[in-house]
């Protein structure tokens, strides 16, 4: 892999590249009015946006604001579909291509095959480790402040010319940056944001890595885990990550950053872990009771059918199937044979089978004894 991008815009730039582009962007939304006219004049719309890259005269459109309160309050902001097909063209052929090559393998977010539960498993590895290592040792947990809206886009643009150097992507990434005018912050809804947001917090990842040489460090999105073997050693590092946020990123660390003793366990990822062991964190299991009883409510009410209700719960059961709650699992899905139907069709118990590939990398297999997900092969 070049360590520069030069002269790489107009090769890439082509109408089947554009369509490819389209094809992802609108996956799982075909049925919004959107996309239904814009799917009526495809070739029209694909070729009109090709001659605007092509010329120059592309112009960034505004954007749709909304709030979501899952998991909590979010402010998003909608580009328009057309626009985020050029997200998706300039993430897949650019982005992602020639920058989460260099990230570092202990970053999760926003990468094809990692994910939460990779995260997870990966501190709970790094725990088992630091445990046979040390016997005890310390846990540093930080959080960056309002993350998304403290991107300094000026220093972001700094960090993304250190590798670009065509000045047509140059210009298409400050159309994208800037279609709103502010210094600080970047749009939660684009599919750029989510790897501008990783590149930014790369450069944290090498100095953790390289410059402080903290052997276990997990990072997922703006979350980290660090791992060290007394409480001076963890005082320090955290002042020196402080300071590097500070001075070179302009970033805070929230409230939530704290240290603490590694057998206390830690929150991550929406697990509670320590070293033998992964449940769901207690605002997790409330949740998906509260879903279980809604979604048995409307089942015993005639508005839903099970086969129905099991999408509302893909996401809780995605988490459940990776921790140790046979109990929990036990009272929703199989004491209760009301609830149990929500899983008819969709097996839970077997679940896991289906995708070996996330526990190999981190040394996991299923736990036939109990069901319940996966266990750490000792």
């Amino acid at each position: 892999m070049p360590k520069t991008i030069r002269n790489q815009f107009d090769k890439y730039l082509t109408y089947e590249k554009l369509l490819e582009a389209h094809k992802k962007a609108r996956r799982g939304k075909n049925r919004k009015p959107e996309l239904i006219k814009f799917n009526l004049k495809q070739e029209e719309y694909i070729m009109w946006l090709y001659m605007q890259l092509k010329n120059g005269t592309y112009k960034h459109g505004g954007y749709i604001e909304f709030y979501v309160t899952e998991p909590k309050l979010r402010k998003i902001e909608k580009s328009r579909y057309i626009d985020r097909i050029v997200h998706t063209w300039l993430a897949e052929n650019f982005l992602l291509k020639y920058f989460v090559t260099q990230f570092i393998p202990t970053s999760f977010a926003c990468i094809k095959g990692k994910g939460m539960h990779r995260a997870a498993f990966c501190v709970q590895k790094y725990m088992k480790k630091a445990k046979q290592r040390w016997e005890n040792y310390y846990i540093i947990k930080t959080d960056v402040a309002k993350y998304f809206n403290s991107i300094d886009k000026k220093i972001l643009l700094e960090i993304l010319e250190r590798k670009i150097k065509d000045p047509k992507l140059i210009w298409l990434i400050k159309e994208i940056l800037y279609a709103q005018k502010r210094a600080k912050g970047i749009e939660i809804g684009n599919y750029t944001s989510q790897i501008f947001a990783n590149i930014y917090l790369n450069e944290v990842d090498q100095y953790v890595k390289h410059e402080l040489k903290v052997k276990y460090y997990v990072r997922y999105l703006d979350d980290s885990i660090l791992i060290v073997q007394t409480k001076e050693e963890a005082k320090k590092v955290l002042q020196l990550v402080r300071k590097f946020l500070k001075e070179k990123l302009e970033l805070e660390l929230n409230n939530k950053t704290q240290i603490f003793k590694g057998k206390q366990g830690v929150n991550f990822c929406g697990y509670k872990i320590n070293e033998y062991r992964m449940k769901i964190r207690n605002r997790g299991k409330k949740k998906l009771k509260n879903k279980v009883k809604t979604l048995k409510n409307k089942i015993k009410d005639g508005k839903m059918t099970s086969k129905e209700a099991q999408k509302y719960l893909c996401g809780h059961l995605g988490y459940i199937k990776y921790a140790n709650n046979y109990n929990l699992i036990n009272k929703l899905f199989i004491r209760d044979k009301s609830k149990a139907q929500l899983l008819r069709g969709g097996s839970f118990n077997n679940a896991y089978a289906s995708n070996p590939a996330c526990y190999r990398e981190y040394n996991y297999a299923p736990n036939t004894n109990t069901n319940n997900g996966f266990r750490p092969v000792l």
